[in-house]
């Protein structure tokens, strides 16, 4: 008895392993074997990278998921993939079952419903179409693009290798490297006038202490000239002007004395000769003192 209690232990320790081998292997396919589900199945010609448990969506809502693929041996040329959906989920006659696939070569089934009034029985077969992938249609626009490109690139090269060996540019790159050259040394030339600032600085302060003491001064000496009698200064300025153009007026005529001794020639001949009748009297003194001055006895 107690051999095959043994032995029944261990092929119900057996089956249940089995069962959790199954079970887990479902689960790890995202199949769920507890949830109702209604089965479809669709024929593709290429499943692009289709694999079991592959999300099937609606409206970007998963509804289900791939259940088996298996190549149609009696339709060659095509694969039968099986699908499971929602229980809840009524599929409309005529709806497509399209493979999709992403950037990353994701696959999965999207289903578009038709607006058919009547829906399919579990276990038929839906309408199966491939979508182009992205990179398809990549591949199918933008090549053209790439292809008209390559020509003017090919002669954008030709013009650059043409100009990179002109001598011209060349020179103007010599051009370019004295120029920096300057532009440095111009640099170094600021930097040392920058470091100089400083005392520059300090003697322009002096100059503006100098410029203030002088402002001072000179706000004192305005001040000073506005107590000055100027006005009665320029009223004896004026007078002394008008009394010597009066002088001059009067020399320059001749309706009076200075007038006649300054403008009279007569008067002046009057007195040349006079003064000369002197100079011979003096003269003739100093030859015969003796005739004008008498001699003196001395007892």
């Amino acid at each position: 008895m107690k051999r095959y209690s043994k032995e029944l232990i261990i092929g119900l320790s057996v089956l249940i392993a089995a069962l959790v081998l199954v079970f887990g292997i479902d689960y790890l396919k995202g199949i769920n074997v507890f949830k109702a589900a209604n089965y479809y199945y669709v024929s593709y010609e290429n499943v692009n990278g289709l694999t079991v448990s592959s999300p099937v969506t609606i409206n970007g809502y998963k509804v289900g998921q791939v259940r088996d693929i298996a190549y149609e041996y009696d339709n060659p040329g095509h694969v039968l993939v099986e699908i499971s959906l929602d229980k809840q989920l009524k599929v409309p006659s005529g709806s497509k079952a399209v493979i999709q696939s992403d950037l990353l070569g994701t696959a999965s089934i999207v289903l578009h419903f038709s607006n058919a009034g009547d829906s399919h029985n579990i276990g038929d077969r839906l309408i199966g179409e491939s979508a182009p992938s992205m990179m398809d249609n990549i591949s199918q626009q933008l090549m053209p693009s790439v292809g008209a490109i390559f020509p003017k690139v090919d002669s954008l090269l030709t013009s650059v290798n043409r100009l990179v060996g002109d001598s011209a540019i060349l020179m103007s790159i010599k051009r370019l490297d004295r120029i920096t050259a300057n532009l440095e040394a111009t640099t170094a030339s600021l930097n040392r006038t920058v470091a100089a600032l400083p005392s520059t600085m300090n003697t322009v302060n002096g100059i503006a202490q100098n410029l203030d003491t002088i402002t001072s001064d000179l706000a004192v000496l305005t001040a000073e000239l506005k107590e000055l009698p100027l006005q009665s200064t320029m009223k004896n300025v004026e007078n002394i002007t008008s009394n010597l153009n009066t002088a001059s007026s009067q020399l320059t005529s001749t309706d009076n004395t200075l007038g006649l001794l300054l403008n009279d020639s007569k008067l002046y001949d009057h007195l040349n000769g006079s003064a000369q009748a002197l100079d011979s009297l003096l003269w003739d003194v100093k030859k015969n003192p003796k005739r004008y001055i008498p001699s003196i006895k001395v007892f």
